[in-house]
C-alpha cells in the first residue's frame, strides 16, 4: 500500500505538471497565432518565443507523459525505437529551450543598449540574425544529441543486458566513469556557454535599468517613469524568466548529474529529476502571458489599434 501510495502521488504530480505545461504553452502559441491572423506586426522577440514555446512543449510531452504512465503502473509500453525517439526529443527540446532563452536575453540586452552609432549598427544586425540563430539552435542540438539513441534501449531489451540503469519506461547501459565523464562534459559544455552569455546579458540589463532609473529620478512626470517604458517592462519580464531559468536549471543539473554518475540511482532521485527539468518549460509561458506587454498588445488588437 505504501508503494502504491507513493507511485500514485508522484503520478498525480507529473500529470498536473504536464497538463499545466501543455495548457500554458498552447495558450501562448494561440496568442501568437491570434496576433498574426489579426494582422498585428510581431516583434523580433516573438519569433524567439515561438521557438521556445515549441521546444518547451516537446520537453513537457516527452518527459511528462512517459513518467506519468510509469508512475501509474504502465511499464514497458515503449519499444526500443520509441524509447530512443522519446529520449532524443527530450534532449533536443531541452537544448533548444536553453538556447532560445539565451538568445532572448542577449537580444533584449542589445535592444536596450545605448543609442549611439556602434550599438545602432549592432541592433540592425541582431534583428537580421534572429531567424537563422533559431534554426541553427535546432540543427546544433539535433547533431550534438545524435549519440543519445545509441545509449538507451526499451525495457523489453533489458533481459539481454546485465548492467543497466532503469528509468521505468527506458533503460541505459551502465558504463564506467571514464566513459561517462567525457559524455557528461560534452553535454554540459553548451549549457555552460549559454549560462555565461545569459549571465552577462542579465547583468548588462540590470545595469542599464539601474542607470535609467537614476537618470529619471528627478523627473516627476509619470509617463517618463521607468515602469511606463515598454522596453523596461519587456526587460524586467526577461530578467524574471532568466532568474526562474537559473533556479530550476541549477536544481535539475544537480539531480541529472547524480542520476548520470550513480550506477543505481534511487527511486526518489529518478522521479524528482524530471520534475525539475520540466519546471521551467511549464512556468515560462505563464510568466510571458502575465507580462504587461503581452496583455497590452492583445488589448490593442481587440480595440483595432496596431
Amino acid at each position: 500500500k505504501r508503494m502504491f501510495s507513493r507511485d500514485f502521488t508522484i503520478g498525480m504530480i507529473f500529470l498536473s505538471q504536464t497538463t499545466l505545461g501543455i495548457l500554458g504553452n498552447f495558450s501562448l502559441l494561440y496568442h501568437y497565432l491570434f496576433l498574426y491572423l489579426t494582422g498585428y506586426r510581431l516583434r523580433p522577440t516573438d519569433l524567439i518565443l515561438r521557438h521556445m514555446t515549441v521546444a518547451n512543449t516537446l520537453v513537457i510531452l516527452s518527459k511528462g507523459i512517459p513518467q506519468t504512465t510509469v508512475a501509474f503502473g504502465w511499464k514497458g509500453f515503449l519499444n526500443d525505437f520509441g524509447c530512443k525517439l522519446v529520449l532524443y526529443v527530450q534532449r533536443v527540446g531541452r537544448g533548444v529551450f536553453i538556447g532560445t532563452t539565451c538568445l532572448l536575453s542577449v537580444f533584449q540586452a542589445i535592444s536596450i543598449s545605448p543609442r549611439n552609432a556602434r550599438w545602432a549598427e549592432l541592433k540592425v544586425k541582431a534583428d537580421k540574425f534572429i531567424g537563422p540563430s533559431n534554426i541553427l539552435s535546432w540543427i546544433l542540438h539535433m547533431l550534438v544529441n545524435i549519440v543519445v539513441p545509441f545509449c538507451v534501449a526499451g525495457n523489453w531489451n533489458n533481459k539481454t543486458i546485465t548492467k543497466i540503469k532503469d528509468f521505468g519506461y527506458c533503460s541505459s547501459v551502465v558504463r564506467d566513469t571514464t566513459t561517462r565523464l567525457p559524455h557528461s562534459m560534452l553535454f554540459s559544455f553548451l549549457d555552460v556557454v549559454y549560462l555565461r552569455l545569459m549571465s552577462s546579458a542579465g547583468g548588462f540589463m540590470v545595469f542599464i535599468l539601474y542607470r535609467h532609473k537614476k537618470r529619471v529620478q528627478h523627473i516627476h512626470r509619470n509617463n517618463l517613469s521607468p515602469s511606463s517604458s515598454p522596453e523596461s517592462r519587456a526587460t524586467q519580464t526577461i530578467l524574471v524568466l532568466f532568474s526562474t531559468f537559473v533556479s530550476f536549471y541549477s536544481l535539475s543539473s544537480i539531480f541529472y548529474a547524480c542520476v548520470t554518475l550513480f550506477n543505481t540511482p534511487s527511486w526518489w532521485l529518478i522521479n524528482i529529476s524530471p520534475l525539475f527539468v520540466a519546471c521551467f518549460p511549464t512556468v515560462s509561458p505563464f510568466v510571458l502571458l502575465s507580462s504587461d506587454s503581452s496583455v497590452s498588445r492583445l488589448c490593442c488588437v481587440c480595440t483595432g489599434k496596431k
